[in-house]
């Protein structure tokens, strides 16, 4: 496909593809949180997936935050949850068929209907969602702390900024392990970007 200033695109998606992914990934009743996107839909909450080992039937259903079974050897964290990773490269291969395609084109900023934003705007959303699970919302309380009150209320703590491992996928609130700078630093690199000062134009 040559793109939006002939630029050149290898992708599996064309324009009706993506259109067609992006109505279920923007969707907020399916991948779509507050915080970023889930690992598996919401749908799943009510119609969980179900299958069959011989007699015995099997459910995967849509979990906010940890998993209710060991069966994947401890907490299975795949149900829900947001992840920075996974969403940060949502976002890059947005940008990237952002450029490809061009700004003409748009789809619903919540998948199915609402103002149509170009693929830069919704990529920006999603990041903005995940900076969110940091920062104070109204009530100066940050989505990453839930109801930790030593977090959110103690002068010493409430500046102490934490990169858990997931997020609820409803919530925001930080789960698993605390010190993932590895991956949840990622949010770094989003704030460098989007919140950054104008910079005069260089010469």
């Amino acid at each position: 496909f040559i793109g939006y200033g002939g630029r050149r695109l290898l992708s599996l998606l064309n324009k009706d593809k993506l259109k067609r992914v992006l109505a279920i990934m923007l969707d907020e009743n399916e991948f779509l949180g507050t915080h970023g996107i889930r690992s598996l839909s919401k749908y799943h909450l009510d119609h969980p997936f179900s299958y069959w080992v011989g007699a015995e039937e099997h459910k995967v259903p849509y979990l906010p935050a940890e998993s209710d079974t060991g069966v994947f050897g401890g907490n299975s964290n795949w149900r829900g949850p947001v992840w920075m990773p996974t969403s940060f490269l949502m976002i890059e291969a947005l940008r990237k068929l952002g450029t490809a395609f061009g700004p003409t084109l748009k789809v619903p900023a919540n998948g199915r209907d609402g103002p149509l934003r170009n693929l830069f705007e919704v990529a920006e959303d999603i990041g903005n969602r995940m900076i969110r699970i940091f920062t104070r919302d109204a009530a100066g309380q940050r989505p990453l702390y839930a109801g930790r009150r030593k977090f959110q209320d103690d002068p010493y703590w409430r500046d102490l900024i934490l990169f858990h491992e997931y997020f609820n996928g409803d919530t925001g609130e930080g789960l698993g392990a605390s010190h993932q700078t590895g991956w949840t630093g990622l949010v770094a690199s989003l704030i460098d970007e989007w919140r950054r000062p104008p910079q005069p134009p260089s010469r």
